[in-house]
């Protein structure tokens, strides 16, 4: 696409997990349990001390994985590798038969950028039926193991896909990651059924389905 018209164009930036299928049920407390295991066998220390650093570094941070990776040189792809390994994916995954109609109704391009692994963003997006939705799949390898909320991830985004930032719309569940996206100068939708909106929202959706009836306030 010529550069011209990809910036004068909307870009969409949906988060994965939360925001485009729902990772709460089944997916989440397995990836909790699996990151535990992890870090009990690789720090050598008991679960209740495993689930506490796990959970440090997810509040500190925003990942777990970048608090792994600064104090204790975690490689991310092993440790990406061995906690996103699923039983049965397919049963564990929950979503709205109409996010893929959805999609197809936004103008403008459409693009994945989520935390997670690649192996694991492909094997839902294709299950969810919505892989042909997206123009671009930006999971954490691709910008170089800088989780959202981390600025980082964002501008290697940006830069790659040569994107004005006040031309691109985030929805996410995560606010920490709407925080950075509004200080960038993007448009920001909060997928939450609760919860005060802070300044940084411009929209609060209870479903990712109800996106398009919002079109005129982005």
């Amino acid at each position: 696409m010529p550069e011209r018209s990809r910036i004068g164009q909307k870009t969409w930036l949906f988060d994965l997990d939360n925001t485009l299928h729902d990772a709460t049920p089944h997916i989440f407390p397995h990836i909790n349990r699996s990151m535990m295991a992890y870090i009990r066998d690789h720090l050598g220390v008991d679960e209740t001390e495993a689930t506490r650093i796990r959970q440090d570094y997810w509040q500190r941070y925003g990942a777990t994985l970048l608090g792994l990776m600064r104090h204790h040189g975690t490689d991310p792809r092993h440790f990406l590798w061995h906690t996103h390994q699923f039983p049965d994916l397919q049963r564990m995954v929950v979503f709205e038969r109409g996010v893929r109609a959805m999609l197809k109704r936004l103008p403008g391009r459409k693009i994945v950028f989520s935390n997670a692994p690649l192996h694991y963003t492909e094997a839902v997006l294709e299950l969810t039926r919505i892989a042909g939705c997206f123009d671009a799949v930006y999971s954490v390898e691709r910008f170089r193991f800088q989780p959202k909320p981390a600025v980082g991830g964002f501008r290697h985004l940006l830069r790659a896909e040569r994107l004005a930032p006040r031309r691109c719309i985030m929805v996410e569940d995560s606010l920490p990651n709407l925080k950075t996206a509004k200080r960038l100068g993007m448009k920001t939708v909060w997928v939450s059924a609760g919860g005060r909106q802070p300044s940084y929202v411009d929209v609060r959706l209870q479903t990712v389905l109800d996106l398009p009836r919002q079109l005129r306030r982005l």
